[in-house]
């Protein structure tokens, strides 16, 4: 019976069926390298694009690397579709921008400043606090389509999502960022190195894959481009993250080890908060009675972070032994694990929720 049901499951690729293997693999990897070569990985962290800015060109070129490919997968103009069936995308927006990041500053706040105040200093919850802000406000981009595809939840409708969000990110995570670091901790936030994050971590990924997506729907028609090209794009993809999760964790090394226990306190309140988002999601979808392949990416999006954007973006405005660069890291760290197991509580839940709809977003 469990074999005829696992044959019967969505196919998974060799990396989405050992997803944890891989990913705790290039944490350990990352962190050896770290110990072990120390000199590399300080010249690696060095290679800016300007002398201080702090924004590092390996990691922005893995990203792109990473995100792009997804950019493309993007078409915009199914946004247009979204009121067939706006209650999936109202859900997933509500929680995405107005509970996310200030529940997980609240939290944040709380934790570090009144539950672990005995073990951290105030001026280590200040940046603990600013990283937890960071990685709530950027919603996430790439993995979604991951967890879609393992919850069986409908492409085009994930398509939706992630446009809007990735269009709202643009406007708003920069004054979330501003205005909720600034309200809870004691750190400013320089307005242009986070803008130029966003420049150099969204809009480059995003501008390049939808002009790319534009003139090759254009000169091949769609069929080819996402039956042929889109899957060559796949191993790219899949080999930028894992080497960006080698590179976070090489260069996190020191902190990781040498903080090892601020690491499982920075991971309560991250945790909670996935878990906090991912049934507030998934409760309001079943409420509004949306179909289980809407709810569940919705809510595994309003759970999930884009958290290469935001180490990155706590590296180029804290500096890479900070502790918001950590706070940031440790959101890797849970990410992955956390996730499928939100995953599984969606599959085991499809009964919760009216039968599919024909039309589709």
């Amino acid at each position: 019976m469990h074999r005829r049901a696992a044959a019967e499951a969505p196919g998974l690729g060799l990396f989405e069926r050992y997803l944890s293997l891989w990913v705790a693999a290039c944490m350990g990897a990352g962190i050896a390298i770290g110990k072990l070569l120390p000199g590399f990985v300080a010249g690696l962290r060095g290679i800016q694009f300007t002398p201080g800015s702090q924004i590092n060109v390996p990691i922005a070129i893995l990203i792109w690397l990473m995100i792009t490919p997804m950019m493309m997968k993007v078409d915009f103009s199914a946004v247009k579709n979204v009121g067939r069936r706006p209650a999936g995308l109202f859900v997933t927006l509500l929680v995405n921008w107005i509970v996310k990041p200030f529940s997980m500053a609240l939290l944040a706040w709380i934790f570090f400043r009144i539950v672990f105040a005995a073990f951290i200093t105030p001026a280590e919850a200040d940046q603990y606090i600013a990283g937890c802000i960071i990685l709530a406000a950027a919603p996430c981009t790439a993995m979604v389509f991951v967890w879609s595809h393992l919850t069986r939840g409908d492409p085009a409708y994930t398509l939706v999502q992630v446009s809007v969000n990735d269009l709202i990110m643009l406007l708003l995570f920069v004054p979330i960022v501003q205005f909720l670091v600034r309200g809870a901790s004691t750190l400013t936030v320089p307005f242009g190195v986070l803008l130029t994050s966003v420049v150099v971590f969204i809009v480059v990924p995003l501008v390049a894959g939808a002009s790319l997506r534009a003139w090759l729907v254009r000169r091949r028609g769609q069929a080819w481009f996402e039956g042929t090209l889109l899957p060559k794009f796949a191993p790219v993809t899949m080999a930028a993250l894992l080497a960006t999760l080698v590179l976070i964790f090489a260069f996190q090394a020191d902190n990781i080890t040498g903080r090892f226990f601020h690491v499982l306190l920075i991971a309560v309140p991250i945790t909670l908060q996935v878990y906090l988002n991912a049934s507030l999601a998934y409760g309001l979808m079943k409420l509004f009675k949306v179909e289980h392949s809407v709810a569940a990416p919705g809510a595994l999006i309003g759970a999930s972070n884009f958290f290469e954007l935001a180490v990155a973006t706590a590296i180029a405005l804290f500096g890479p032994e900070s502790g918001a660069a950590l706070a940031t890291v440790v959101g890797v760290l849970v990410e992955v694990p956390v996730m499928l197991s939100v995953c599984a509580a969606c599959n085991r839940t499809r009964h919760w929720f009216p039968a599919p709809l024909e039309s589709k977003a």
